[in-house]
């Protein structure tokens, strides 16, 4: 019985065994046992009177700032509508800011047009609210410096002389980088001084003379890079410094203004005053004029930084024009399983993309353009631009692809095509039976067609509904007709005098008669001009051949030798 009291006992294992180890102490008991840190910590004294805090309270603000550290950022939300029946948003005296069909633009007094930040890549729509307060970006004719901790920097005691192109300094002075002369100039003529455009242009530039000026460009990097803002407005100064020393500025478009080139050409030549003389791709080599001083040349003020752009309407709308919001949809939808018939580079050359979607459209109503790794800003522009030079309607940026509709009004580039038929003559009797749209030519171009088929150079079929392989066997046969025509020339028999001189004579008649007939079916549509430039320095042109027979000195040798031979051996 107390063993059986023993083993009911609810505590079976009242004490550890032997061998096991005690419990770690807890942890307020090890607080008071702990060992000391191995690096005992620094005490620092106070600070004394005399030394400044680390971080000083800042001073309260002023409350009265100066205006000129009073800018709105880019990221601020200032929003400001923009009145279409008032222009000028700002002014100052003569001073303004205005906004237009061209967008904002900034009036100065004296100056010979109106300013803008770029002049080439300003879009058509007029722009809807301002984004920051309309200030000038130009230096004001009086500069109130805030006080910026540091004085103003003395002037400089060096009088240095304005340059003239017309007295440059010797071409071997030491120190002097290379500077070209005026011109080019005929022998003893010199440069004068020109206000107007024309007078220093001065006279029209010959063939050689453009030539002699564009080789050493080719191969020469020091140009003027425009890029995705176009031809802006301190781009003119630096042609200007370009045009100090050389008589031609070379300039290279890459990226969103090349789709339209001849936009940024004219605008080129309109606001610097030079004239271009050779376009290659995106290359374009702007001369300066014979007469050209950079001591007389214009000077526009320099904009210290670049305007925040206005706030333009939407190129994506929701229902764009003629089509309603689920035909939209549906169009988007299509869109997507599209191909596209292009991929753009980053900063490329497209001086074929308008073409290329002009042709695309006449296959299919939809065309996509991808953009992947281009800046949204510029396949957005990029949009806007073949929105108004195809014409064609904005479905989506999505994916980075321009996706676009030819519209309702679209007509093909290709005329349905017709046969060309006259009132009267050959081609009509011979289309007289046909079911065909009859057009009405020139009697000029209606005897160019009947001499083309006189002469074996045009074909009129008989038959307008052939399958591919005759219109083939007939092309095959006209090519082997044409061919022996053209290769086939009189055969000339010289068995007498007499015969000799007949044949002679009626190979001439026949010459002069081909000979016309061939200058007018072969160059009818030839320009006089561009023929005359090219034979303008002939040397064989004013030349007589029309020589007697027996006349040349080789004639004269063979007639002495066969006088030689009929002689009686001595």
């Amino acid at each position: 019985m107390p063993a059986l009291a023993k083993l009911l006992s609810p505590n079976l294992f009242p004490s550890l065994p032997s061998d096991r180890r005690p419990p770690p102490p807890s942890a307020t008991a090890g607080a008071t046992s702990a060992h000391p840190p191995p690096i005992p910590i620094p005490k620092y004294p106070p600070p004394l009177r005399s030394q400044k805090p680390r971080n000083p309270p800042r001073p309260p603000p002023n409350p009265s700032p100066n205006p000129a550290f009073k800018t709105h950022h880019r990221n601020s939300r200032y929003y400001k509508p923009i009145r279409p029946d008032s222009p000028v948003v700002s002014s100052d005296g003569g001073r303004s800011v205005v906004v237009g069909e061209s967008g904002v633009s900034y009036l100065l007094p004296g100056a010979p047009f109106e300013f803008q930040f770029s002049y080439s890549e300003t879009p058509t729509a007029r722009p809807l609210a301002m984004r920051e307060p309309a200030f000038l970006p130009f230096a004001p004719p009086t500069m109130p410096r805030p006080w910026t901790g540091k004085a103003p920097l003395k002037g400089s005691k060096k009088k240095i002389p304005l340059f003239d192109s017309f007295d440059p300094p010797p071409p071997g002075k030491k120190g002097v980088k290379y500077v070209e002369m005026p011109g080019p100039f005929d022998l003893g003529k010199r440069p004068r001084e020109g206000r107007t455009r024309e007078e220093i242009l001065g006279e029209p530039l010959k063939r050689w003379e453009i030539k002699m000026l564009v080789k050493p460009h080719l191969s020469d990097n020091r140009q003027v890079n425009l890029g995705r803002d176009g031809l802006t407005h301190n781009m003119l100064e630096l042609v200007h410094l370009h045009w100090k020393r050389r008589r031609v500025c070379k300039v290279r478009c890459r990226g969103v203004p090349t789709v339209d080139m001849d936009n940024v050409c004219r605008h080129l030549e309109e606001k610097t005053g030079g004239r271009i003389i050779h376009r290659v791709g995106g290359v374009v080599y702007l001369f300066r004029g014979r007469n050209y001083n950079y001591r007389t040349r214009p000077q526009y003020p320099l904009m210290l930084w670049k305007p925040a752009a206005p706030v333009y309407p939407k190129l994506i709308q929701d229902a764009p024009e003629g089509l309603t919001k689920a035909e939209a949809d549906e169009f988007r939808k299509r869109g997507k399983k599209l191909l596209p018939i292009c991929k753009l580079a980053k900063n490329g050359i497209y001086l074929t993309l308008v073409k290329d979607v002009r042709n695309a459209f006449e296959g299919s109503p939809l065309v996509k353009i991808d953009c992947q790794g281009m800046h949204a800003s510029d396949f957005k522009k990029l949009g806007a631009k073949l929105k108004d030079l195809v014409p064609c309607v904005l479905l989506s940026f999505d994916d980075e692809q321009i996706l676009m509709w030819r519209g309702k009004d679209w007509k093909s580039m290709y005329p349905e095509p017709t046969v060309p038929l006259a009132k009267e003559g050959k081609i009509d009797d011979a289309c007289k039976d046909r079911d065909v749209k009859k057009v009405i030519s020139s009697p000029k171009m209606t005897s160019l067609w009947e001499r083309a088929i006189q002469s074996s150079k045009a074909l009129l079929l008989d038959e307008l509904n052939l399958s591919p392989d005759d219109l083939l066997k007939k092309v095959e046969e006209f090519e082997g007709i044409t061919q022996a025509t053209e290769h086939s020339y009189p055969a000339l028999v010289l068995s007498s005098e007499r015969a000799t001189g007949s044949s002679v004579a009626a190979y001439e008649d026949d010459s002069t008669s081909q000979s016309e007939d061939y200058s007018e079916d072969g160059f009818p549509f030839r320009d006089n001009d561009e023929y005359d430039d090219i034979c303008e320095n002939d040397p064989f042109e004013e030349a007589d051949w029309s020589t007697p027979l027996g006349s040349l000195p080789v004639d004269r040798l063979t007639e002495k030798l066969s006088q030689d031979q009929k002689r009686p051996d001595s």
